[in-house]
């Protein structure tokens, strides 16, 4: 079984407070499904409980029990102990540390691909629950595993409700500069507080009226740390963006344009990569 995992962006993203219970921060964001995917492939081999990762493309440092494809067939295997061995492929593509949600999003489309391909008795919203368990956003990407859609969240990133947003007839540019940016980094200067306007009322309005409402908190915190980041910001709208950003809380800004931008991958330095996408594919 092979599929194909997408990334997102954020079209704003409120920090508007830190729960002093556990730490966890509440959000106000709209996540949006870009077509920039890796690739995931698993095959049904091995002992049960048996599982062995393989990855190519980008490479990714550390142990692969810590990657969360791995991690989601462990949490399935908590629930299912009998569940037959395999073995996963992922072609990395989605860059890391950038707020694309890439690695959430390779482990929630595991979740879902063992799901059916063992034919274990979960629910979608059984998926959501443990895929929450793994990372902020991973549920979102459960959900779009089906079908992509754009899901509007106020909470720790889990709580999800379908949105209606079009933006038929745009194009989507994504930045991703030569570094990431951790998450601890992010939030390590980012000062909660609730805003005067709910982002779900700002998004009513043309995405041309974006510019000086709707806003991620992060920039605040990371552009000081990281001035190549608003120069990526201040470029996308110098080369006509009605509306840009930067994306979650990693290193990958974006911009959305009326029109199909010409030769954006030459507006950048070498080692910036872009990717450029009618963003109504979704």
């Amino acid at each position: 079984m092979i599929t194909f995992p997408h990334a997102k962006i954020n079209l704003g993203l409120f920090v508007c407070h830190k729960r002093p219970s556990d730490g966890y921060h509440i959000l106000q964001t709209l996540f949006y499904p870009i077509e920039w995917r890796d690739a995931l492939e698993i095959i049904p081999e091995g002992n049960p409980g048996e599982c062995r990762m393989v990855q190519t493309g980008l490479t990714i440092d550390g142990d692969p029990e810590q990657n969360l494809c791995v991690k989601a067939y462990r949490r399935l295997q908590h629930i299912f102990p009998d569940i037959p061995g395999c073995t996963i492929h992922l072609e990395k593509r989605v860059p890391f540390g950038a707020g694309l949600g890439g690695g959430s999003s390779d482990g929630a489309y595991t979740l879902v691909m063992l799901r059916d391909m063992f034919k274990l008795p979960a629910s979608d919203a059984d998926l959501e629950r443990e895929a929450a368990a793994m990372g902020a956003d991973c549920a979102f990407f459960v959900r779009c595993a089906k079908e992509l859609s754009a899901q509007y969240c106020e909470g720790i990133g889990h709580e999800l409700e379908p949105h209606a947003l079009s933006l038929k007839g745009c194009w989507i540019v994504v930045v991703k500069p030569p570094f990431g940016v951790s998450t601890k980094e992010a939030y390590s200067n980012v000062h909660p507080q609730w805003p005067a306007t709910p982002l779900c009322d700002l998004l009513q309005l043309p995405v041309e009226q974006w510019k000086d409402c709707v806003r991620n908190d992060f920039e605040d915190s990371v552009f000081p740390l990281h001035p190549e980041l608003q120069q990526v910001k201040d470029t996308l709208y110098a080369h006509g963006a009605v509306y840009a950003s930067m994306s979650g809380s990693g290193s990958a800004c974006f911009g959305i344009f009326n029109e199909e931008p010409s030769a954006a991958s030459t507006w950048f330095a070498e080692g910036y990569e872009t990717f450029i996408h009618p963003a109504d594919r979704t």
